[in-house]
């Protein structure tokens, strides 16, 4: 009988590998990036001709493939050369001068340096920094407490390129100004990816995670009108997985409108990054946000104030829109007989059925 034929048997699955689906995994090839590549490209290249590199700041919306960008220009670096070491450091994890340092000790495989002071680990990575040339990558840096080490690093270490990775375009301007002048930065945006762009990733990356076929087409092109939407490449893959694991539960051969609407409904309340790894800075300002959500900005820029806050209210704007770019909050421009105003949403926990 037919019926049987959509049931999966024991041993049968709808994946060929997961790991493709893993917001970490680099692809072999990066669609709709290639002129980004070209620009870190650009920046590294004088390292490989014996001079110094440039230095890049990159910045745009999450999930729209900076950090995998990046790390595909370095895989291709590592296959051309061994004189130009390439440093990766996530300052989400390491946010403190002596934690950048030990990171960096740790990749260049120095061992038995627990017990070291900051100023002992930059000068082992000096010394063997300044024999080669290194590409340092420090993303998210919006996370970090301190930025010594990168006039520490710009002083004294000879042929290097710098780049850093951010969300917010404003995290330069709150740089000391003697980084940002020794920095010398070329600025590269990643806009976002459009529909048919998002929905040729998705598609590269379904081909190579399923069986052939197993996707029903009217249960993809929703999944990728949701990421769209939402515009963060994560968000689909993390409902891709999902809805091939609730099509195997109900031992199906072919993943549904149904499965895809019952893995948005499991995942209403994902984040990729919860509020908790907010600073505590900006979770005291998502929960005035909350207290006196749907008022203009500038009346809970007031009670701010009237708290105590002494933030200017230049910097507490950009911190705004920290937060609206992270889509904790929402902006909502109005216009009306004083003239237009900005009113603050409280969103954080906005389900992914209420894009």
């Amino acid at each position: 009988m037919a019926l049987f034929n959509e049931i999966l048997k024991d041993g049968e699955s709808l994946f060929r590998d997961t790991v493709v689906l893993d917001y970490d995994y680099q692809p072999k090839i990066i669609p709709f990036r290639e002129v980004e590549q070209k620009q870190f490209a650009i920046a590294i290249k004088p390292l490989l001709q014996g001079h110094n590199g440039r230095n890049l700041f990159v910045y745009g919306a999450p999930g729209i493939g900076k950090t995998t960008a990046c790390k595909n220009v370095i895989r291709e670096l590592e296959e051309e050369t061994e004189e130009v070491i390439p440093l990766y450091v996530n300052c989400w994890k390491e946010n403190t001068t002596f934690k950048v340092f030990y990171k960096i000790c740790e990749l260049l495989g120095y061992k038995f340096i627990i017990s070291k002071k900051t100023s002992e680990l930059f000068e082992m990575i000096r010394d063997k920094i300044n024999k080669k040339a290194a590409v340092f990558i420090f993303d998210e840096i919006d996370k970090l407490e301190e930025m010594d080490f990168l006039y520490t690093i710009l002083e004294d270490i000879y042929r290097k390129s710098i780049i850093l990775i951010t969300n917010y375009r404003d995290s330069y301007t709150e740089m000391d100004e003697r980084i940002r002048s020794r920095l010398g930065t070329e600025f590269l945006c990643f806009r976002p990816y459009n529909e048919f762009e998002i929905n040729g990733i998705l598609k590269q990356r379904r081909d190579y995670a399923f069986v052939s076929n197993c996707w029903d087409d009217e249960a993809f092109k929703e999944i990728s009108e949701k990421c769209t939407e939402i515009n963060d490449v994560r968000i689909g893959l993390y409902l891709m997985r999902e809805a091939g694991n609730i099509a195997e539960e109900k031992s199906s051969r072919r993943i549904e409108v149904s499965h895809v609407a019952e893995a948005i409904r499991k995942v209403e309340e994902f984040h990729i990054k919860p509020k908790d790894g907010l600073d505590e800075e900006m979770q005291m300002l998502l929960s005035l946000i909350k207290e006196q959500t749907g008022k203009k900005i500038g009346e809970i820029y007031y009670v701010y104030a009237e708290k105590g806050g002494d933030m200017s209210y230049k910097s507490f704007y950009r911190r705004i829109t920290k937060l609206e770019e992270g889509k904790f909050i929402r902006m909502e421009k109005t216009a009306g007989k004083e003239g237009n105003s900005t009113l603050l949403h409280y969103q954080a926990n906005k389900k992914l059925t209420e894009y």
